[in-house]
């Protein structure tokens, strides 16, 4: 009998992805969205759409009981929200009223889609790289809200867990980082300062890969994963990358840090919505090193990504164009 696994946030890009994995490693996909939630994408892949209310943990239980997964893979949550208790109350609080519906409904395994944010960064002359056991000092407010969840996971008692961090993730779908390829594709390249910086990055396909190896492998329980293609990049990788992929010159140009400060304050005071420039990201995207150590999955999960960032970009861009996003 296949396994049935149900993917929360399976409306967003990496749900997106997970689902396309599950389904091509048989498993029968239940796809959580949220009410008001815009699934079209979704309606042409055989899985059953299930809509949960996180406010709700007696709500919640009935709807995971309707289920019964063997597997949840909780990718949901807020990467960008307007203070710290927003992004507390969906990436923790609906964290932990998940696990408290699923007691005792069977579930072999819950696997919660962290972030490399939830450490933070390294200096940029560090020895050592990012890896499970770097003490955590995550840089925002989203990275404070991932490490709590995280917390509420690892004392779960009663079902068994793995937490995947990933680094920057790219790919098909992917709205964020496609600013920066939209703007060069129009000529122009612009960075934040001028200092040297290390990166990581991991295409969207080798993430839900990982992810699902590590719901399945027995042997991966009650364990953390860092989860990059594990090379280190420098801050002109990812230009230069997408510039092959397009076959385009650029101006590269470089912003003074207060001055992109400043035009960060100035969106979030005039944007309906958190832009995606806000402060607190850039304090991530001027952050020092974010080198990622993947090594440990893949000695325990065989993780072998298939993707480095050239041959990732060239498929994303392709993917871009093909569906006019570009």
């Amino acid at each position: 009998m296949k396994k049935k696994v149900l993917i929360t946030g399976s409306n967003g890009f990496i749900g997106y992805h997970l689902i396309l994995k599950c389904l091509e490693k048989g498993l029968v996909v239940v796809a959580a969205v949220r009410s008001g939630s815009r699934y079209e994408h979704l309606k042409d892949l055989p899985v059953h759409i299930l809509t949960l209310r996180y406010e709700d943990v007696h709500d919640l239980r009935q709807r995971l009981e309707e289920v019964s997964p063997d597997y949840i893979i909780h990718a949901a949550g807020s990467t960008k929200a307007p203070d710290y208790e927003t992004y507390y109350e969906t990436n923790v609080t609906y964290t932990s009223h998940l696990l408290a519906a699923a007691q005792e409904l069977g579930v072999k395994k819950l696997v919660f889609i962290s972030s490399l944010a939830a450490l933070g960064s390294l200096p940029y002359d560090s020895t050592q790289r990012i890896h499970e056991t770097t003490p955590p000092a995550p840089l925002t407010s989203y990275g404070r809200s991932k490490l709590a969840a995280e917390h509420c996971i690892t004392t779960e008692k009663n079902i068994p867990w793995v937490i995947i961090r990933p680094t920057a993730v790219y790919g098909p779908r992917e709205k964020d980082l496609l600013v920066m390829i939209k703007g060069i594709r129009r000529g122009w390249e612009a960075y934040i300062g001028t200092r040297p910086q290390k990166l990581s990055f991991i295409y969207v396909k080798d993430l839900a890969a990982a992810v699902v190896e590590s719901c399945l492998r027995e042997n991966a329980i009650n364990r953390s994963y860092n989860i990059s293609d594990n090379r280190c990049y420098d801050r002109y990788a990812f230009g230069n990358a997408v510039k092959r992929a397009l076959n385009r010159k650029t101006f590269r140009l470089h912003v003074p840090l207060p001055l992109v400060r400043g035009i960060a304050w100035l969106l979030e005071k005039l944007s309906p919505k958190v832009p995606v420039l806000n402060r607190e990201k850039v304090r991530e995207l001027v952050a020092e090193n974010w080198d990622c150590d993947s090594s440990l999955a893949a000695r325990e999960l065989g993780f072998q990504p298939e993707y480095d960032l050239e041959a990732g970009l060239e498929e994303t861009i392709k993917w871009y164009k093909e569906h006019g996003w570009i």
